[in-house]
């Protein structure tokens, strides 16, 4: 029976290659099983990748998700916030953004997605509270620091009320 000769496509050829110069050989995960787990998963794929790459999804949320993942932050993510007044705005840019995103509209059949909007004393409230345990748990650490180091000598006095001193 008559065979045609056999036909290798550019791309064969090259995998040929490197089979032969010993590219594939000793890789990463060689003889290791394949993890299957998240395969029901129809976003396994992106979510390897952010895996992979230490991406952060959040940005990738629709608007009503990403505005209840920021108000489940508070307090907590204001401590750095130094006065109560910045607090204040943080909060009431937050209220204005779930207001505009309940403008928008609602796409597709299901029913929209609605963030809700914080109570401006209530946050406050709860930063001076979460900013009050921070300070003890700084003075705290300071103390322990403070006795760690043994009995404090008084400071020295600066080098130019010591050279006065001596004229």
């Amino acid at each position: 029976m008559f065979q045609p000769p056999y036909y290798e496509s550019a791309v064969e050829k090259a995998i040929r290659e490197a089979q032969e110069r010993g590219d594939f050989d000793n890789l990463p995960g060689a003889g290791k099983p394949l993890n299957l787990d998240d395969s029901d998963d129809p976003d396994w794929w992106i979510k390897r990748y952010a895996a992979r790459e230490n991406l952060d999804l959040g940005g990738a949320l629709p608007g009503p998700l990403a505005l209840r993942k920021e108000a489940a932050g508070y307090p907590d993510s204001l401590v750095d916030v130094s006065r109560e007044q910045n607090v204040r705005e943080i909060i009431e840019d937050y209220n204005k953004r779930v207001l505009a995103d309940r403008l928008r509209p609602a796409v597709g059949n299901l029913p929209p997605l609605l963030a809700r909007t914080l109570d401006v004393e209530e946050m406050v409230e709860g930063w001076r509270r979460v900013r009050a345990e921070q300070q003890a748990q700084r003075a705290a650490a300071a103390a322990a620091a403070q006795q760690e180091a043994g009995p404090s000598t008084e400071p020295r006095p600066s080098w130019w009320r010591r050279l006065r001193r001596r004229s």
